[in-house]
């Protein structure tokens, strides 16, 4: 492999996102539970999330305004603005929760860093996103943070222009198959999935990925006997 540039995705790659996420769930659900089962409520909100993302796009914000939409929905619009206020308030929680890495990705940055250049590549709100890098203490291992507002096939291709590099000099590690796995393995590139123990409904693939640019690993540190080879 003749290598240039080494992504990462990060939430639920370099630190813990999904489970914030889960947890805020259910506090919506028990704040409406006098309308509908807790099923009934996350399938609800799910709805409106996913018919929001062409809009709103991906992150924190955009969750938001999908928990108010819903609620209105679920209460035919009869919702007090006591519980609109709620709703605000697990959303700035959200905002605020610390950041926890995940086992192996500093050892994993810091034995890379110096022999490749190293980019951050992931979804969500741009000003959430760097807040959560900075917060992190990784910013200084990266050589370019790419906040995208999506991550298919067209977005992977504006970032390798940018990077100024080929298809198959880029090597993107992720959890998740259809956003960090798929589009690369598609315009050429090489990809690693390494699973995470929950997965937004939105990220699932229900099919078994086969392809001579991919692999599948335990944990992020299995990446260094492919890479420091």
């Amino acid at each position: 492999m003749n290598l240039k540039v080494i992504a990462f995705d990060a939430d639920d790659t370099l630190f813990v996102n999904e489970p914030y996420f889960q947890e805020t769930e259910h506090k919506f659900c028990e704040l409406m539970s006098d309308y509908l089962s807790q099923q009934g409520l996350s399938q609800e909100l799910f709805r409106v999330e996913i018919q929001n993302l062409e809009l709103y796009g991906y992150g924190i914000k955009g969750y938001i305004l999908s928990m108010i939409e819903a609620a209105m929905s679920i209460s035919n619009n009869t919702i007090s603005i006591e519980t609109i206020a709620k709703i605000i308030e697990y959303g700035k929680e959200l905002l605020q929760k610390p950041i926890e890495l995940l086992d192996g990705v500093e050892e994993t940055l810091s034995q890379l860093h110096g022999k490749y250049k190293l980019v951050v590549a992931t979804k969500g709100d741009l000003l959430d996103q760097r807040r959560k890098l900075h917060n992190s203490g990784l910013g200084h291992y990266f050589h370019h943070i790419e906040v995208m507002s999506d991550k298919k096939e067209k977005d992977y291709q504006d970032l390798l222009k940018r990077l100024e590099i080929n298809s198959d000099e880029f090597f993107m590690i992720g959890n998740s198959l259809k956003s960090d796995v798929l589009p690369v393995l598609e315009i050429g590139g090489h990809a690693v999935h390494i699973p995470f123990h929950t997965t937004w409904e939105h990220e699932k693939v229900s099919h078994k990925v086969e392809h001579p640019n991919f692999k599948s690993l335990e944990k992020i540190t299995d990446v260094l006997p492919i890479l420091l080879k």
